[in-house]
């Protein structure tokens, strides 16, 4: 498929940036999850500090339709739900966008109840400073998250939100429909408008041709770098990519949120999709950018352990120099500081 296509290798040591349609925009993937455990109101405020433009709740519906942010329904890895003997019962097996998951999940708790719980780290093997916060922190409503951006939208700046609609397939499919509520909630925030500082992101493809009939909001299609959309509306991923598949995302999605290896994939030479997405018109948000050498290329990465922190801004140099529009990062700081880097070097050219 022309989009997968590799250029010449001479790519990897271009001088010369290529043009972003947009200026680039630094996305706290879950907040600033990689210094505190994700989707708290803690990672989030920490990601604000550190200059991020957006800050990304997944959004996931509980029993009384309240949206939360946490990155799945499931929330047995990222809560503290297993110490407690009272929702013990609840443990349950389902079937979510054709996977087998046991756990427990936001669907089976009422706001009431997920508020008793507290949030852990996801990975405390790799991120054990963060596993130090274990329950501190609650799980935030999509309420608490879009309070937070306003309170710091001020002097000038604008913190915006970047919710990912979670399962909504699933979700309708047991009664809990995302998308008018969605919509409704963000309109009474004031937020309707392509102008305002809100981007709504899914793999799945009908709810967002459903979203774009509703909400003037920039909506982004995520893709991963195999898999296909869980609401079976495309064949794969790899098909949305080829040209003819990106006019198609072009008629409902302001842009595309790539698997980062979707358009580079470690030390080898870069895809044609950054090219392939603009000429269609659609703006590119790859994710993410992580520090530790275990998400690193291998010429980034220093050392062998897998959880020290490699060249993180180096990766991010790379990808802006391509023409990516923005990014999810799980440390904004680092990629604040490569954006603006790399701004005051083309603005000094």
């Amino acid at each position: 498929m022309a989009a997968l296509l590799l250029v010449s290798p001479g790519a990897m040591a271009q001088t010369v940036p290529v043009k972003p349609l947009s200026s680039p925009i630094v996305i706290a993937h879950r907040g600033a999850s990689g210094l505190r455990p994700e989707h708290t109101i803690a990672s989030y405020t920490l990601a604000i500090e550190q200059g991020a433009d957006f800050i990304e709740p997944d959004l996931v519906l509980t029993k009384d339709d309240v949206f939360v942010a946490r990155h799945e329904n499931d929330i047995t890895g990222t809560t503290d739900v297993a110490k407690h003997p009272e929702f013990a019962a609840r443990r349950t097996t389902k079937v979510i966008d054709g996977e087998t998951h046991t756990g427990w999940f936001t669907e089976d708790f009422t706001l009431a109840e997920l508020k008793t719980l507290r949030a852990i780290e996801r990975l405390p093997k790799v991120r054990p400073d963060n596993a130090k916060y274990d329950g501190q922190f609650e799980v935030p409503t999509l309420a608490e998250v879009i309070a937070l951006a306003k309170k710091h939208s001020v002097g000038g700046r604008i913190v915006g939100i970047y919710p990912e609609t979670k399962h909504p397939t699933y979700f309708a499919s047991i009664g809990h429909p995302m998308e008018a509520r969605l919509v409704a909630q963000l309109q009474a925030a004031g937020w309707s408008k392509p102008s305002d500082p809100v981007f709504i992101q899914s793999f799945e493809v009908n709810n967002l041709k459903q979203l774009h009939t509703m909400t003037g909001l920039r909506l982004i299609q995520l893709m991963d770098a195999a898999g296909a959309p869980a609401d079976k509306a495309a064949p794969s991923y790899a098909a949305m990519i080829t040209p003819e598949g990106l006019k198609a995302v072009a008629a409902y999605a302001y842009g595309i949120g790539p698997n980062k290896d979707m358009i580079q994939r470690g030390d080898a030479a870069p895809s044609t999709l950054v090219a392939d997405a603009h000429a269609a018109g659609l703006r590119l948000h790859p994710w993410t950018f992580r520090a530790e050498n275990m998400f690193l290329p291998p010429s980034l990465r220093i050392g062998t352990d897998p959880a020290v922190h490699g060249k993180l801004a180096e990766e991010i140099t790379r990808f802006l120099n391509l023409g990516i529009d923005g990014f999810f990062t799980d440390f904004a700081y680092i990629g604040v500081d490569a954006r603006n880097a790399q701004r005051a070097k083309a603005k000094g050219q």
